[in-house]
């Protein structure tokens, strides 16, 4: 009872400061929510924040749709999400770029990603090594000669400039001593395709897109990106095994609000993720994507994302990279 007494004293001084008012009379959400994912359908990144939406719309009986908005990097759908009202009914699902890594990369943004409110973190995926089925290489220090012996002929894809598959990438040249051509594309499922069809040589994916066409033979794992071995590849090394040491590249997906977003609505949101993050069934189907539920509270949250900001900044700084 202390707790309900505890959350209607914070709704009522919501409203007597301007909180929205339908969370203040107790009925949030009691219209269609919109959650933006800043990629193109098809990815991870499109994937997970679905298998969320559809238990949130169940928990609240209203609505939870995507709006799937790519471009530049992320930036279009983020821009997106910080102009939207900050009542709750717009959120973004968004890997590492928009949240973590843009402010860092690009000389001008539309929006401050540092006044997002953070919700919570969906799940945590080791990226991988991806190379086309027909490359010459199965190892990393194998690719790794391939590349010193062929400068600037080896092609990487991205999911678009300054994204993690982008960064993990400039992070290997960089630590392997080798050069080059990056390859950006709109999203995860186009880089695949094209990795698939032999139009670029590697790709460092997340292990959710990649896990299935590797088993299918369609693509080659050649190494995990992440800090230790996965389950479901129990005879891949890491890149720091194969040579790298220190190597460490994870993908992460959260989930923000518009800058300007109560507490308590932040709070509200974050709770049903974390009970629909703790379903069996949302479990499984996150570890099916190669992905591990996070959850945490918006503060657990934002302390997480802080560090990311702080690992990509050293990355970006090291190699010297800008977008315009």
């Amino acid at each position: 009872m202390n707790v309900i007494r505890s959350l209607l004293l914070t709704c009522v001084c919501g409203a007597a400061f301007g909180a929205p008012v339908a969370y203040a009379q107790g009925t949030f959400p009691n219209r269609l929510v919109k959650i933006i994912v800043p990629f193109p359908a098809g990815g991870t990144a499109d994937v997970l924040p679905r298998i969320v939406a559809d238990k949130l719309s169940a928990k609240w009986g209203q609505p939870v749709i995507i709006e799937n908005r790519a471009g530049a990097g992320g930036n279009i759908g983020a821009e997106a999400a910080a102009k939207a009202d900050p009542d709750g009914y717009t959120l973004l699902a968004s890997p590492p770029g928009p949240l973590a890594i843009n402010q860092n990369l690009y000389k001008k943004l539309s929006y401050d990603a540092k006044k997002f409110v953070p919700i919570s973190v969906l799940a945590t995926v080791p990226n991988v090594l991806a190379a086309r089925p027909t490359l010459p290489v199965d190892s990393v220090p194998a690719l790794i000669n391939y590349a010193k012996s062929k400068p600037g002929a080896v092609t990487f894809a991205s999911q678009g400039n300054g994204s993690t598959s982008h960064l993990t990438a400039v992070m290997f040249e960089s630590m392997a001593g080798v050069q080059m051509v990056h390859v950006p594309y709109k999203g995860t499922a186009p880089a695949l395709t094209d990795l698939m069809g032999g139009q670029v040589d590697i790709f460092f994916d997340n292990l959710g897109s990649s896990l299935a066409p590797h088993q299918g033979g369609k693509l080659k794992i050649l190494a995990i990106a992440g800090p230790q071995p996965v389950a479901s590849l129990p005879n891949t090394p890491t890149l720091a095994e194969a040579g790298l040491p220190g190597f460490r590249s994870v993908t992460w997906f959260g989930v923000v609000a518009p800058p300007g977003t109560p507490a308590p609505i932040a709070a509200q949101i974050s709770a049903a993720i974390g009970e629909a993050l703790r379903m069996p069934d949302v479990r499984q189907r996150f570890l099916d994507q190669g992905a591990e539920p996070v959850g945490g509270t918006p503060a657990e949250t934002a302390s997480f994302i802080k560090d990311e900001v702080v690992r990509w900044e050293k990355v970006i700084a090291g190699a010297h990279v800008k977008i315009d």
